[in-house]
């Protein structure tokens, strides 16, 4: 390095990605959005100092070569749009596009706790400031191992190699059973479901405790599955306190479960990853998103629904992770959803992809519009929209099975209905719109 650039090195700042060696930083971008008066840069250089090396004001101890080694850079401002000569007198707010580079040293080996409170730790109560992605080195993520089981995964185990895959979620939510949560997973599966999972309100409660729901649903679910022809997999849900969660994982393996799930937001995204890391865990995890807005919900703050939903639960080794899909009671718009699905599926390193469930009130008569902007790999999320046909759990797989099947075979849901009953009552109960909320 010339003589005359070390100086700079004592400044939280560099000329963007070419200015720092892109392996040995994690790259947090964000959205700022601030009064029109305030000057962004020193905004942005204070939120580099303030997590890394520094604080409001420069310590003795933090040094030159401590900030060489150290600190965190700001790599570009932006605005939004690029003011070049004058700001208009009407604007009030002024947005810009922030890139901070964050020296993996700091963190490396410290899993997602450290990564989330250095790159949207203190500064997440600054109003205006959101986190909207993060990029990896490889010498950041190869700590990480991923789903063990992935898309392709799934897949084997199931010997489906390209249909749609269908969930059913065991409704009512809670309340219920075990000889309940047996009997609907039993009508569910051998209806077509593919999986059966908890709901993410159940877990082991004194009126279905864990040890009796999984040994009466598994029984339910393998009759269903010798009736049928098809595997389905049960994801019961371990979600609890720590440590016994894990003693859940384990004890529920023992007693033939083929699948697990777990809260991850609500447990962590770091015990996702203990359980998707353990040699000893040979089945699919499925990651349910609940407790999401609060990282996402606020539009100036927090961290976007891609990091909450997708990246992050990928790389910490959920094999399936549970969407908003904007078809049905769910809010979200359909540029995140776009984004959430390409997040879990795209290449990224060494990491397997994820396998999308689009849920949240979706009906049969939004297959087609699910499969036609999602693809082939998802695992198409429904509870009560099975549940609640008007002839039971079984047709209401059905004609989600006769719906995926039509759209495969490129004919009209619509048309196929007036030949196959399970999907047409549905579609006349439901129809193709998105879901109407009781009242």
């Amino acid at each position: 390095m010339e003589k005359s650039c070390e100086q700079y090195l004592d400044i939280p700042e560099a000329i963007g990605l070419d200015g720092i060696d892109l392996e040995k930083y994690i790259i947090a971008s964000y959205i700022i959005k601030r009064p029109k008066g305030q000057n962004v840069n020193y905004l942005s250089r204070f939120a580099a100092i303030e997590q890394s090396t520094g604080t409001w004001v420069r310590v003795p101890a933090e040094t030159a070569e401590v900030r060489k080694n150290h600190v965190a850079r700001v790599l570009g401002v932006y605005e939004l749009p690029m003011y070049e000569y004058i700001i208009p007198k009407e604007i009030k707010e002024r947005i810009y596009f922030v890139q901070i580079g964050f020296p993996i040293v700091n963190i490396k080996g410290m899993g997602i706790p450290m990564l989330l409170t250095t790159v949207i730790g203190n500064i997440s109560i600054t109003h205006g400031l959101k986190l909207v992605d993060l990029a990896f080195p490889k010498a950041w993520l190869e700590d990480f191992k991923g789903p063990k089981f992935g898309i392709d995964g799934i897949r084997n185990v199931l010997k489906i190699p390209e249909r749609p895959l269908l969930n059913n979620m065991i409704k009512p939510c809670t309340g219920h059973t075990a000889e309940v949560a047996a009997d609907l997973a039993y009508q569910a599966a051998v209806g077509g479901c593919d999986v059966v999972k908890d709901d993410e309100l159940i877990s082991n409660p004194s009126f279905n405790p864990l040890e009796e729901r999984i040994t009466k649903v598994m029984e339910a679910v393998d009759r269903a599955d010798s009736e049928k022809g098809e595997k389905t997999l049960y994801t019961i849900n371990i979600t609890t306190k720590f440590p016994e969660m894990f003693e859940y994982a384990d004890k529920m393996i023992e007693m033939g479960a083929n699948a697990l799930m777990i809260n991850y937001l609500t447990t962590g995204f770091e015990a996702l990853r203990q359980l998707a890391e353990d040699p000893s865990i040979k089945v699919p995890i499925l990651g349910h998103m609940d407790f999401g807005g609060t990282f996402f919900g606020g539009i100036n703050t927090g961290m976007t629904s891609m990091l909450t939903f997708a990246k992050l639960p990928r790389i910490c080794g959920a094999d399936t992770v549970v969407i908003p899909a904007p078809y049905g009671k769910a809010e979200i718009l359909d540029e995140r959803y776009e984004q959430n699905l390409k997040a879990l599926r795209f290449p990224l390193q060494h990491i397997k992809p994820t396998l999308p469930m689009p849920s949240g009130g979706i009906t049969p008569g939004m297959v087609e519009k699910c499969i036609k902007e999602a693809g082939k790999d998802i695992l198409i999320g429904s509870g009560g929209g099975i549940h609640s046909h008007p002839d039971g759990p079984t047709a209401g797989a059905r004609a989600f099975r006769q719906a995926i099947d039509a759209v495969l075979q490129g004919k009209n849901v619509k048309q196929v209905a007036k030949e196959q009953k399970e999907l047409g009552v549905a579609l006349g109960v439901w129809g193709s719109g998105k879901t109407k909320l009781i009242e």
